[in-house]
Protein backbone atom coordinates (compact mmCIF):
# COMPACT_ATOMS: atom_id res chain seq x y z
CA UNK A 1 0.00 0.00 0.00
CA UNK A 2 1.29 3.46 -0.87
CA UNK A 3 1.55 5.60 2.26
CA UNK A 4 1.36 9.39 2.47
CA UNK A 5 4.80 11.00 2.77
CA UNK A 6 4.81 13.65 5.49
CA UNK A 7 6.20 17.06 4.58
CA UNK A 8 8.57 19.39 6.38
CA UNK A 9 6.81 20.93 9.34
CA UNK A 10 5.40 17.60 10.54
CA UNK A 11 6.84 16.95 14.04
CA UNK A 12 7.69 13.25 13.46
CA UNK A 13 10.45 14.32 11.03
CA UNK A 14 12.39 15.74 14.00
CA UNK A 15 11.96 12.65 16.19
CA UNK A 16 14.74 10.14 16.74
CA UNK A 17 13.51 6.69 15.81
CA UNK A 18 12.93 4.01 18.42
CA UNK A 19 15.03 0.87 18.16
CA UNK A 20 13.24 -2.13 16.64
CA UNK A 21 13.60 -5.18 18.89
CA UNK A 22 11.61 -7.72 16.84
CA UNK A 23 10.57 -8.18 13.23
CA UNK A 24 6.81 -8.36 13.74
CA UNK A 25 4.17 -8.71 11.02
CA UNK A 26 3.52 -4.98 11.45
CA UNK A 27 7.20 -4.16 10.79
CA UNK A 28 7.24 -6.47 7.76
CA UNK A 29 4.11 -4.80 6.41
CA UNK A 30 5.59 -1.36 7.00
CA UNK A 31 8.76 -2.34 5.10
CA UNK A 32 6.69 -3.51 2.11
CA UNK A 33 4.57 -0.34 2.19
CA UNK A 34 7.69 1.85 2.44
CA UNK A 35 9.20 0.23 -0.66
CA UNK A 36 5.96 0.69 -2.57
CA UNK A 37 5.74 4.32 -1.42
CA UNK A 38 9.39 5.06 -2.29
CA UNK A 39 9.15 3.52 -5.76
CA UNK A 40 5.83 5.24 -6.46
CA UNK A 41 7.42 8.61 -5.57
CA UNK A 42 10.56 7.82 -7.66
CA UNK A 43 12.81 8.12 -4.59
CA UNK A 44 16.01 6.25 -3.78
CA UNK A 45 15.45 6.14 -0.02
CA UNK A 46 12.72 6.49 2.57
CA UNK A 47 12.84 6.59 6.36
CA UNK A 48 10.04 5.48 8.67
CA UNK A 49 9.72 9.06 9.96
CA UNK A 50 8.72 10.15 6.46
CA UNK A 51 5.63 7.96 6.65
CA UNK A 52 4.78 8.93 10.21
CA UNK A 53 6.63 6.29 12.28
CA UNK A 54 9.51 7.27 14.59
CA UNK A 55 11.47 4.01 14.19
CA UNK A 56 15.03 3.01 13.31
CA UNK A 57 13.95 1.77 9.87
CA UNK A 58 14.80 2.93 6.36
CA UNK A 59 14.72 1.48 2.86
CA UNK A 60 17.09 2.27 -0.02
CA UNK A 61 17.11 1.31 -3.69
CA UNK A 62 19.57 3.01 -6.06
CA UNK A 63 19.08 0.61 -8.99
CA UNK A 64 18.73 2.33 -12.32
CA UNK A 65 20.47 5.57 -11.34
CA UNK A 66 23.21 5.91 -13.96
CA UNK A 67 24.19 9.60 -13.71
CA UNK A 68 25.33 9.23 -10.08
CA UNK A 69 27.06 5.86 -9.76
CA UNK A 70 27.22 3.85 -6.56
CA UNK A 71 29.97 1.61 -5.24
CA UNK A 72 29.67 -1.35 -2.89
CA UNK A 73 32.13 -3.54 -1.03
CA UNK A 74 31.24 -6.64 0.96
CA UNK A 75 33.99 -8.18 3.09
CA UNK A 76 36.47 -5.90 1.33
CA UNK A 77 35.52 -7.13 -2.15
CA UNK A 78 33.81 -5.17 -4.92
CA UNK A 79 30.17 -6.23 -5.18
CA UNK A 80 27.28 -5.59 -7.55
CA UNK A 81 25.13 -2.73 -6.30
CA UNK A 82 22.11 -3.89 -8.31
CA UNK A 83 22.35 -7.44 -6.92
CA UNK A 84 22.43 -6.02 -3.35
CA UNK A 85 19.31 -3.87 -3.81
CA UNK A 86 16.83 -3.18 -2.41
CA UNK A 87 18.15 -2.55 1.10
CA UNK A 88 16.29 -2.64 4.38
CA UNK A 89 18.17 -0.86 7.17
CA UNK A 90 16.90 -1.68 10.66
CA UNK A 91 18.77 -0.18 13.65
CA UNK A 92 21.62 0.90 11.36
CA UNK A 93 25.02 2.05 12.54
CA UNK A 94 26.89 4.20 10.00
CA UNK A 95 30.57 5.19 10.16
CA UNK A 96 32.19 7.70 7.80
CA UNK A 97 35.37 6.37 6.21
CA UNK A 98 35.90 8.52 3.12
CA UNK A 99 36.83 12.15 2.46
CA UNK A 100 34.02 14.69 2.41
CA UNK A 101 32.49 15.77 -0.90
CA UNK A 102 29.65 18.04 -1.97
CA UNK A 103 26.75 16.64 -3.93
CA UNK A 104 23.14 17.40 -4.79
CA UNK A 105 20.34 16.08 -2.60
CA UNK A 106 16.59 16.21 -2.51
CA UNK A 107 14.07 14.66 -0.17
CA UNK A 108 10.57 13.28 -0.62
CA UNK A 109 9.52 15.31 2.45
CA UNK A 110 10.75 18.48 0.66
CA UNK A 111 9.17 18.20 -2.81
CA UNK A 112 11.02 20.12 -5.54
CA UNK A 113 13.63 21.49 -3.09
CA UNK A 114 17.22 20.58 -3.87
CA UNK A 115 20.62 21.68 -2.61
CA UNK A 116 24.22 20.60 -2.30
CA UNK A 117 25.22 18.86 0.93
CA UNK A 118 28.74 17.93 2.01
CA UNK A 119 29.03 14.36 3.30
CA UNK A 120 31.68 11.66 3.60
CA UNK A 121 32.17 9.95 0.24
CA UNK A 122 32.23 6.46 1.75
CA UNK A 123 30.58 4.82 4.75
CA UNK A 124 30.67 1.51 6.56
CA UNK A 125 27.23 0.26 7.55
CA UNK A 126 26.00 -2.41 9.93
CA UNK A 127 22.25 -3.08 10.14
CA UNK A 128 19.58 -5.73 10.36
CA UNK A 129 17.70 -6.79 7.24
CA UNK A 130 13.97 -7.49 6.95
CA UNK A 131 14.49 -10.97 8.49
CA UNK A 132 16.32 -9.55 11.51
CA UNK A 133 19.71 -10.82 10.28
CA UNK A 134 22.75 -8.62 10.81
CA UNK A 135 24.75 -7.64 7.74
CA UNK A 136 27.42 -5.10 6.92
CA UNK A 137 28.87 -3.40 3.87
CA UNK A 138 30.89 -0.43 2.70
CA UNK A 139 29.33 2.00 0.23
CA UNK A 140 30.48 4.88 -1.93
CA UNK A 141 28.92 7.29 -4.40
CA UNK A 142 25.16 7.72 -4.45
CA UNK A 143 24.58 4.68 -2.25
CA UNK A 144 26.75 6.21 0.51
CA UNK A 145 24.92 9.52 0.20
CA UNK A 146 21.48 7.86 0.26
CA UNK A 147 22.35 5.75 3.31
CA UNK A 148 23.62 8.83 5.18
CA UNK A 149 20.55 10.87 4.22
CA UNK A 150 18.21 8.16 5.51
CA UNK A 151 20.32 7.53 8.62
CA UNK A 152 20.02 11.24 9.41
CA UNK A 153 16.22 10.95 9.19
CA UNK A 154 16.35 8.20 11.79
CA UNK A 155 18.14 10.63 14.12
CA UNK A 156 15.65 13.47 13.46
CA UNK A 157 18.17 15.32 11.26
CA UNK A 158 17.10 16.72 7.89
CA UNK A 159 19.19 17.45 4.81
CA UNK A 160 18.60 21.18 5.23
CA UNK A 161 20.45 20.88 8.56
CA UNK A 162 23.53 19.66 6.65
CA UNK A 163 23.53 22.48 4.07
CA UNK A 164 26.08 25.26 4.37
CA UNK A 165 24.67 28.70 5.11
CA UNK A 166 24.80 29.90 1.48
CA UNK A 167 22.87 26.85 0.21
CA UNK A 168 20.38 27.12 3.07
CA UNK A 169 19.83 30.79 2.17
CA UNK A 170 19.19 29.79 -1.46
CA UNK A 171 16.32 27.48 -0.46
CA UNK A 172 15.05 29.39 2.59
CA UNK A 173 11.95 30.88 0.93
CA UNK A 174 10.87 27.51 -0.51
CA UNK A 175 11.45 25.74 2.81
CA UNK A 176 9.52 28.38 4.77
CA UNK A 177 6.58 28.18 2.32
CA UNK A 178 6.56 24.37 2.55
CA UNK A 179 6.57 24.53 6.35
CA UNK A 180 3.72 27.06 6.37
CA UNK A 181 1.69 24.94 3.91
CA UNK A 182 2.26 21.85 6.05
CA UNK A 183 1.10 23.67 9.17
CA UNK A 184 -2.02 24.93 7.36
CA UNK A 185 -2.81 21.41 6.15
CA UNK A 186 -2.29 19.94 9.63
CA UNK A 187 -4.57 22.60 11.15
CA UNK A 188 -7.36 21.59 8.76
CA UNK A 189 -7.06 18.02 10.00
Amino acid sequence: MTLPVVKFGTPVLRQKGARIDAITPEISGLVADMFETMHHAHGVGLAAQQVGHALQLAVVDVRGIKDRPSRLWIDGQDASVDAFMPLVLINPVVHAVGPRERGPEGCLSFPEIFGDVERPSEVEVRALNERGEEYHFKAGGLLARAVQHEYDHLQGILFIDRMDSATRDDVRAEVEELQAATKRARAKG
